[in-house]
């Protein structure tokens, strides 16, 4: 583990980066290169689908006339990559199916267009699980950049280890320094367990708060975009340019202004109550992952917080509850791909229905398959009332559960996953295995509540273990001056993986 101590760009945080472009002490074609370079020379991540150089480099030529004019937005000229869940024009968009394999939208996504509207200068397309479903990013279906075959992303702290999922390409990619910051998506943890195992820092906002416009549906109720990027002022930066009010495009986003969620990024945490769930610091939890977050825990009484004892008491009930509720959504969501509207069709085929059943067999790997058929036995005729339902019940009472115990604090703090990154291969024969490690992350999904993981320390084999906070509605700014108060006291988040 070592500290950046060079000027060379990668090194460099979002803030930095576009405070050397507003100052023309380096220029955006010149950043989008270098990182360009880098990606093209690091391959073995398998964190990149899609590049587009024509597209990115004209993307940083028309940053650069603005700037030179002194007519620098917010995020100009800095470098971002996109998980593929977003759909692009200017670059494939699959998420990470074969499904979709070579399907062009001929619409940007609108997290993709904020950004792109603040200035930021797109990179390419990282790798996830297919359709955003998987907690290790070993689902895709897709050649990274490099590969010939479909491969699983691989987390720069070990080659041999997951990187967390779905948003593993994307946290790969901000770990290995191809990219400043990047979008992800959150639909039961997806971007915060990620977060945690390569030792970066990402938010989820309150659900509404970022249009799905644009984003290939997993779970309609629940998927969330948000940022990832080294620190919480990072993050902060590219959220206040990612959310905002889209009913024209998107039924489920919120009719709320956008927020610059740096306001009040060096505020005093003195007094901050910081409520601890007994129910995520039971058996279950790793005694190094433990020992970390209990650090990280005495670190924010130094700075002034609190410790306030809380009960979440349905929280394990959120496993079932979350895999009955997505599998549901997704089988809904899913229907669409049937060969005959777009994606892929199968070549050989007697009739229409053939044509479905064979297009749908070809087209969906096993755990996609796998939730369909969760999703729709939940819904038929007789298993509705008994399983979707109840579940919905449950869900509601999860909700009340977080709006009780913020009676008597500010924040909720505990760990993000019960481990560290596990092997490759590991879980892959057991399903339930890969569920049970969204525990902590699921209940506040499940609630819409806005929730991040910020670096905390390192545990078995010096791998990463991140810090898990929720907030209450709308408290996306609370969380994130949180953060970075403790990252100011901390280095965790300069922390890189040795040789990157």
């Amino acid at each position: 583990m070592t500290t950046p101590a060079s000027s060379d760009l990668h090194d460099l945080s979002v803030a930095e980066l576009a405070r050397q472009l507003r100052d023309r002490q380096v220029s955006a074609v010149e950043a989008a290169t270098h990182f360009l370079g880098r990606i093209q020379a690091a391959p073995q991540w398998g964190a990149f689908v899609a590049l587009n150089e024509e597209a990115t480099l004209a993307q940083a030529r028309a940053a650069d006339e603005r700037l030179s004019r002194g007519e620098a937005l917010a995020l100009d000229g800095v470098p971002i990559a996109h998980k593929d869940i977003f759909v692009t024009k200017n670059f494939a968009s699959t998420a990470g199916s074969k499904m979709l394999d070579g399907y062009r939208s001929p619409f940007d996504a609108t997290v993709v267009t904020r950004l792109a509207d603040a200035g930021a200068v797109t990179l390419g397309k990282l790798n996830c699980d297919e359709f955003a479903m998987g907690s290790a990013n070993e689902n895709s279906a897709v050649a990274p950049l490099g590969f010939d075959a479909p491969a699983p992303v691989r987390n720069p702290w070990a080659s041999d280890r997951v990187p967390g999922g779905s948003s593993g390409g994307s946290a790969a990619a901000v770990a290995a320094r191809l990219a400043p910051a990047v979008t992800g998506t959150d639909t039961g943890g997806s971007i915060r367990q990620p977060a945690s195992f390569c030792g970066i820092t990402g938010i989820k906002p309150t659900y509404g708060r970022a249009s799905r416009y644009g984003m290939v549906a997993f779970a309609s109720s629940l998927d969330q975009a948000g940022p990832m990027a080294r620190s919480a002022e990072d993050c902060a930066l590219l959220l206040s340019a990612m959310c905002g009010p889209d009913p024209d495009r998107d039924s489920t986003s919120l009719d709320l202004p956008a927020e610059n969620f740096a306001r009040g990024l060096n505020d005093s945490i003195d007094g901050l109550r910081i409520g601890i769930p007994a129910e995520f610091f039971g058996d279950g939890l790793a005694p190094d992952v433990r020992a970390a977050v209990d650090a990280a825990l005495k670190e924010y009484e130094k700075l002034g917080a609190k410790l306030v004892p809380i009960a979440l008491p349905r929280t394990e009930l959120s496993i079932p509850v979350y895999y009955i509720i997505a599998p549901a959504e997704a089988s809904s969501n899913l229907s669409r791909f049937d060969g005959v509207k777009f994606g892929h069709r199968a070549k050989d085929y007697g009739d229409l229905t053939d044509m479905y059943k064979k297009t749908r067999a070809e087209g969906f790997g096993d755990e996609v398959k796998r939730r369909i058929m969760i999703g729709a036995y939940v819904l038929s005729h007789g298993y509705y009332d008994a399983y979707y339902l109840q579940a919905q019940k449950i869900r509601r009472m999860i909700a009340d559960d977080f709006q009780q115990a913020f009676k008597s604090c500010d924040v909720i703090a505990g760990p993000v996953a019960p481990t560290v990154a596990w092997k490759l291969g590991e879980k892959s024969a057991d399903p339930v295995a890969n569920y049970l490690a969204d525990i902590f992350t699921l209940p506040g999904s499940l609630a819409g509540l806005p929730g991040m993981s910020l670096p905390a320390g390192f545990g078995e084999g010096g791998l990463p273990v991140g810090l898990q906070l929720i907030g209450n509605y709308f408290s996306e700014a609370k969380l994130l001056n949180a953060a970075h108060r403790f990252q100011q006291a901390t280095d965790f988040h300069l922390r890189r993986p040795e040789g990157i």
